[in-house]
């Protein structure tokens, strides 16, 4: 790091080394040698399909990774026999007369440990169809790898109903209390609970790429985390021990809770997505981004087609709410076309002004971009870097500065996916009466 020469680096960029100054470069040039072995290898993912009866060709999917480095007892045994027991209960449920309305789809994917491989190799293989019959995909991938706190990583779309399952389901570690009392009393905040979806999580692919929205939960550790993830030491007596013998426990709770979900989801007359959650969103960001207005009206810049897009979502949003309201249930035609709209709005915000070839996690919340509304957040905070500090003065590298024609681009980009997400949930084209 010493060696590296060059402007210093942006603040947001530096690290934690003392006495290493973080500069941009040129360095010093180096050899590596690479020594990987490439070679084509066979990867085979295992399907199982309960066919639904109302919209069979509507899929729940469920999935869990079935290869690992070593042992793999947290990272892939765990899940893969929650998965097995979900699939022998159900076909239990169907022998004895259950039909769900929606298709459930088990899925046991190879080549997770080297990038998750069979499931996105199946994702590129479908991608033109998945928005139009998936509906939703839960990941079992390291469901367990402690006892004391539940985190769930998911959609906006699905955390309504989340909150509403962790209700159902009794807690592994106090007898007579809910998991959703569990949660409540050891977290300060929802927030620390129900998080978006990291880059790493198996499901990620699913919502920034597909446009499908996808959950990932587990049990953690209150202390430090499960060590033996990815190593020959994650083993079933390891895991066994870290939590006290509680395992068996642990991952009944994670299957009653997989299951709950399943059946919500698949047999529920009106899917039960929060549609309107992604308006809080937006405004979440727009909070942010609202302390910058001041720095943008200095330069003639606004905000406006934003909030005036967010403002059509709502009420696109609280229009669909209350047809459904007062619409005939036992009207199939009908509540299969609400279920169409609600389950394609998670797809309605992948960017359609970005090549998938080039940005492929298109979506304007959760991708990599200069599409998404985090990138327009950093690229507004330049303006007070730009303006405390002088272009010549600074050191900062040039070009790194807030450039105004990228903004504009960037906010126009933003406006019409969040526009378009607003008219397409709105209905019909006849049934549009929005400005823009």
């Amino acid at each position: 790091m010493r060696k590296l020469a060059g402007p210093v680096a942006p603040q947001e960029w530096q690290g934690q080394l003392s006495g290493s100054p973080y500069r941009l470069g040129p360095g010093p040039g180096l050899h590596l040698g690479v020594n990987n072995r490439r070679a084509s290898t066979a990867i085979s993912n295992i399907f199982g399909c309960i066919e639904g009866r109302s919209e069979p060709d509507h899929y729940v999917v469920i999935g869990a990774q079935r290869d690992a480095w070593g042992p793999g007892a947290a990272r892939s045994a765990v899940g893969t026999a929650i998965l097995l027991e979900l699939v022998r209960t159900f076909a239990s449920m169907v022998s004895n007369g259950f039909q769900p309305r929606r298709s459930l789809l088990f899925i046991s994917w190879d080549g997770g440990d080297f990038g998750s491989v069979g499931s996105t190799e199946w994702l590129e293989g479908y991608l033109s169809l998945l928005h139009l019959k998936a509906v939703v995909y839960v990941s079992l991938d390291n469901a367990v790898l402690g006892d004391d706190k539940f985190h769930g990583k998911t959609s906006p779309l699905l955390i309504s109903l989340i909150e509403n399952i962790l209700k159902q389901v009794e807690s592994p570690n106090h007898s007579g209390q809910t998991l959703y009392e569990q949660v409540a009393f050891s977290n300060h905040s929802w927030d620390e609970v129900i998080q978006p979806l990291p880059m790493d999580s198996s499901a990620y692919s699913f919502t920034a790429f597909a446009g499908v929205p996808a959950v990932e939960f587990s049990f953690v550790e209150d202390g430090p985390p499960y060590p033996f993830l990815h190593t020959k030491d994650d083993t079933y007596e390891n895991l066994h021990k870290v939590l006290g013998g509680r395992l068996p426990a642990v991952a009944q709770a994670v299957a009653q809770f997989a299951g709950l979900l399943l059946i919500r989801l698949s047999h529920d007359h009106l899917l039960p997505l929060d549609f309107g959650r992604y308006g809080d969103v937006v405004l979440r960001h727009i909070g942010s981004l609202n302390e910058f207005s001041g720095d943008l009206k200095a330069r003639g810049l606004t905000l406006q087609w934003l909030y005036s897009a967010r403002g059509d979502y709502i009420r696109a949003a609280e229009k669909l709410r209350k047809e459904i309201y007062s619409s005939d249930e036992s009207d199939e035609r009908l509540t299969r076309t609400y279920n169409v709209r609600i389950m394609r709005v998670e797809y309605y915000f992948l960017s359609q002004y970005v090549s998938p070839a080039d940005s492929p996690f298109r979506h304007i919340f959760l991708g990599q971009g200069d599409h998404t509304l985090d990138a327009l957040l950093n690229h507004v905070r330049l303006l007070r870097a730009s303006s405390s500090l002088g272009a010549a003065t600074s050191g900062v590298a040039p070009g790194l500065g807030f450039q105004e024609s990228q903004f504009r681009r960037q906010l126009a980009l933003l406006t019409w996916t969040l526009q378009g997400a607003a008219n397409a949930l709105s209905g019909d084209v006849w049934s549009i009466d929005n400005n823009f």
